[in-house]
């Protein structure tokens, strides 16, 4: 898939591509354990575009804000006297 038509999708539309994709990806997967897999490069291409879908829905999402890094939330320090 082509980022700019993934950019003009709904993050609902998007996370059904990402839904199919993964259900096309574990049939691959399937079909190369049975030895029953033609187009190998399909495999590899599936992987990408959900890493792509994936990428662009991220980005379109707001923004959330983040705790500290490396602290647990909630862990404040004590104060010091």
């Amino acid at each position: 898939m082509k980022p700019g038509d993934l950019r003009a999708m709904t993050i609902d539309q998007l996370d059904d591509e990402v839904l199919k994709l993964k259900k096309e990806q574990f049939n691959l997967r399937f079909q190369r354990a049975t030895g029953q897999l033609e187009n190998t490069s399909r495999v590899r291409q599936v992987r990408r575009d959900i890493a792509r879908i994936k990428t662009i829905a991220a980005q379109k999402r707001p923004a959330r804000p983040r705790a500290a890094a490396g602290k647990p939330a909630g862990a404040a320090r004590p104060e010091a006297k």
